[in-house]
């Protein structure tokens, strides 16, 4: 991998289409050594995570790392622990803020390797109505109709 190259090990689709991304961090995440290892071998599943903020400090809850087989037979650990989230200090208070305020959530988007770390790209979101997904949907229907057509015409032409 060259500078500043990213190997993305597991995204949140669903993210996008349940909630409005309004903001997102990228924030590097502390990790034991096993843990690390699944990664590399993309054993990560972001569905049900999410970001807390508690104590002046950034956790996120419920992201599932397979326990590494090799290093944990005798003794696996829990594989949905928290997980501090490393972030400056003035981001968390930002986020500690809008957080507070009623219908913002930290949801992470996708788990990747930058430089050879883990890292997590969080985003501050607020729930979608249903008539907004259905909206959104509409939207990408049409541009997905839009560019068939142009396709079409520029093959025929």
């Amino acid at each position: 991998m060259s500078k500043g190259e990213e190997k993305v090990i597991a995204s949140n689709r669903r993210a996008r289409h349940e909630y409005e991304v309004l903001e997102t961090f990228e924030a590097g995440i502390v990790l034991v050594g096993p843990e690390v290892k699944s990664l590399r071998e993309a054993r990560a599943n972001l569905g049900d995570a999410y970001g807390v903020v508690r104590k002046g400090e950034c956790w996120l809850e419920k992201l599932h790392i397979s326990p590494y087989e090799a290093a944990t037979r005798e003794n696996p650990g829990d594989p949905q622990r928290p997980r501090k989230l490393l972030l400056h200090g003035h981001q968390i208070r930002k986020l500690q803020g809008k957080i507070a305020e009623r219908g913002f959530t930290l949801v992470p988007l996708r788990l990747y390797f930058k430089d050879g770390r883990a890292k997590v790209e969080l985003a501050l979101v607020r729930g979608k109505r249903l008539h907004d997904k259905r909206e959104t949907l509409k939207r990408k229907d049409a541009d997905r109709e839009a560019a068939r057509a142009m396709r079409d015409r520029n093959r025929g032409g």
